[in-house]
């Protein structure tokens, strides 16, 4: 990552050193999560579509730690893995969006509210800014070579209150309340970075 482009990390001292966590990632290129392991001060193991597993790269994606997700279905096991992750205190990355996008976290799903409450880990929101830029590609799916990308790491958030339950409305409230801390961060990095607030 830091011979193809000119990541800037921001904030990494804010993870904890020990224990389980989770970052919580904007989503808009796929070399998002690959540039999150790559300057991440702990390993990092991301759900990723199984799709990506296959050839060299999955032998690649499975020998680092990272969890195929079956997304045309509910899948317990990737969920179990996950879950393995956190108990074993370990760092579990999501992009609570689910897939790629605008990356503005304005559509979470509630994955990442269940895995925070069921593994008792505190979230660190991650904004990932310039890895859209369209001017100067020389590669068209790739930005361009030799650009600065802005890796902001927040400070660390329970998802839920003290004795949130699993129940589906409390899922719901934990992942508003989620939300709220994730677009803040977006915002605040956007500010700190002098990124502008459309896609890059």
């Amino acid at each position: 990552m830091h011979g193809l482009w000119r990541p800037r990390v921001l904030g990494a001292w804010r993870i904890p050193a020990s224990g389980p966590l989770i970052l919580a990632v904007n989503h808009t290129h796929n070399i998002d999560g690959p540039l999150v392991m790559g300057v991440a001060p702990r390993p990092v193991h991301f759900l990723i579509k199984q799709e990506a597993f296959v050839g060299p790269l999955g032998t690649f994606l499975t020998g680092i730690g990272q969890l195929p997700v079956d997304r045309s279905r509910p899948d317990r096991t990737a969920v179990l893995r996950a879950l393995e992750v956190l108990r074993a205190g370990g760092v579990l990355g999501i992009f609570p969006e689910g897939t790629r996008g605008d990356g503005d976290f304005a559509s979470l799903r509630a994955g990442l509210a269940y895995f925070a409450v069921r593994g008792a880990a505190p979230i660190v929101p991650v904004a990932v800014l310039g890895s859209a830029e369209r001017k100067g590609r020389l590669i068209p799916a790739l930005p361009p070579l030799r650009s600065r990308i802005d890796v902001v790491f927040g400070e660390p958030f329970e998802a839920g209150q003290d004795g949130t339950r699993r129940t589906r409305r409390a899922l719901d409230e934990a992942t508003e309340r989620i939300q709220k801390r994730l677009t803040a961060h977006l915002e605040n990095a956007r500010r700190l970075t002098g990124r502008s607030a459309t896609l890059e």
